[in-house]
């Protein structure tokens, strides 16, 4: 029968199609899981692990994504760090995915980051405006705060008490006059070794932003404004300089121009041989809680001169590569890391922990929205955040950092006075950047 033998073809027909066809999808490799990579500029900090993101927070991500990242370090100087990012983003390197970036990177790198604002609405609308405007480049949102920071003055609260002070300072005055009497006072009981202020002195960011700090606190304005006038030529940037120089052998160690951060925090944390000491707010968010004077120190806003109280802006966003190719992972990975940070900071927020041993008065901005509770009857404001003139330099600010760093080391060094130091700065950053002079 002509018709059932065509049937029967037509059907062995589709059956050894549908057996080709499941020959070739058992034939094919499973999909592989989606690969990002992490650059994590905390990766070796402090000759230890310190880094940005935990291991467990990526095997979560992992987890609950189905997404890799692979976690890579950077070197732990900042301009060896930048040189690194540079090389990559320039490249048009479609790897890393995720940069971690510095407080005073956005204004060189904006160009190779995606604009993060339209995936993050909420959570841009949490986040403090000024933290905020460090990353943002001409209306464009290079990175999602992660880590934000500010300078703080550390004190031993032990100290004050036992040489008859109820607060810790509020101006550069009054804190000479209490460093030099406890400095006095330690030494009389055979601390040969006790200085009063210690604070990095090297020429690395650091100074950038502790020069910055000084200056402002003086009424000396920020070197650069946002106008881009230069503006660092000036008697109270060149009075906050001098008053950084006259601290060496009298209050404050004359190897204070070789200190590290790291230096600071062993003399004052470690070795307890110092009253007050430069640092970071997010300190002990990173160090263990049994620290030797850990129980016997303070944090309060850096003092001031003739300007306002001010705390300069550090820390770290997560940013995303424009030329990665799994863009929307990594806002993934940037949106799932935002929200566990903010998780930890209301739960650090509401138990008070890492701050409830220490004694805390007039904290600067952000450690003030962050613990409102610690706040005392009498306080007065404490530190308004200052960014570093990173932004208006933007793609110049390495050259920038560099001429002032180097400036600002050499008055403290005393190869150079002040004044002298001022006006070649002055040349040299109208011939780097290009902008005018003016007045803060």
């Amino acid at each position: 029968m002509p018709g059932l033998r065509l049937l029967s073809t037509r059907i062995a027909r589709s059956a050894a199609l549908l057996a080709l066809i499941f020959a070739l999808i058992g034939c094919q490799k499973p999909v592989e899981p989606v690969t990002i990579s992490f650059l994590d500029p905390e990766g070796l900090q402090d000759l230890g692990d310190r880094r940005m993101v935990s291991d467990t927070a990526i095997r979560e991500f992992t987890a609950e994504t189905g997404i890799r990242v692979n976690h890579l370090p950077t070197p732990q100087d900042n301009r060896a760090q930048v040189q690194l990012v540079r090389d990559l983003l320039q490249s048009g390197a479609s790897t890393p995915d995720v940069y971690g970036i510095d407080s005073i990177w956005p204004g060189m790198f904006a160009e190779y980051l995606i604009d993060l604002r339209p995936y993050f609405p909420v959570e841009t609308a949490d986040i403090d405006s000024d933290v905020l405007a460090a990353y943002t480049i001409d209306g464009k949102l290079t990175g999602i705060p992660y880590h934000p920071n500010s300078g703080v003055l550390y004190y031993r609260a032990d100290l004050l008490r036992k040489y008859g002070y109820k607060a810790p300072p509020r101006t550069w005055d009054d804190l000479e006059q209490m460093a030099v009497k406890i400095q006095k006072g330690e030494r009389a009981e055979g601390k040969k070794d006790f200085w009063g202020f210690v604070w990095p002195g090297t020429t690395r960011e650091s100074l950038s932003h502790i020069g910055t700090e000084w200056q402002v606190t003086q009424g000396g304005g920020h070197t650069i404004e946002s106008n881009k006038k230069i503006t660092v030529n000036n008697p109270n940037a060149i009075r906050a300089w001098e008053r950084g120089a006259h601290w060496l052998n009298w209050i404050s160690p004359p190897g204070i121009p070789s200190y590290t951060e790291w230096d600071v925090s062993n003399m004052f944390w470690i070795a307890g041989n110092a009253a007050f000491a430069r640092g970071w707010s997010d300190y002990f968010e990173r160090h263990p809680p049994d620290e030797p004077f850990r129980q016997d120190a303070g944090v309060t806003s850096v003092p001031h001169g003739s300007g306002p109280r001010v705390s300069a802006l550090g820390g770290w966003a997560l940013g995303v590569s424009r030329f990665s190719l799994h863009q929307a992972e990594a806002i993934r990975f940037v949106a799932f890391l935002r929200k566990k940070q903010r998780d930890l900071e209301l739960e650090r927020a509401k138990s008070g922990m890492p701050w409830k041993r220490l004694e805390l008065v007039e904290l600067p901005k952000l450690l003030d929205e962050a613990y409102p509770w610690a706040r005392r009857r009498g306080d007065q404001p404490g530190g308004i955040l200052i960014a570093r003139p990173s932004a208006a330099s933007g793609a110049k600010y390495e050259d920038v950092s560099k001429a002032y760093t180097e400036a600002v080391h050499s008055v403290l060094t005393h190869e150079s006075t002040a004044p002298a130091a001022a006006a070649k700065l002055e040349k040299e950053l109208v011939e780097i950047t290009g902008f005018e002079t003016g007045h803060p």
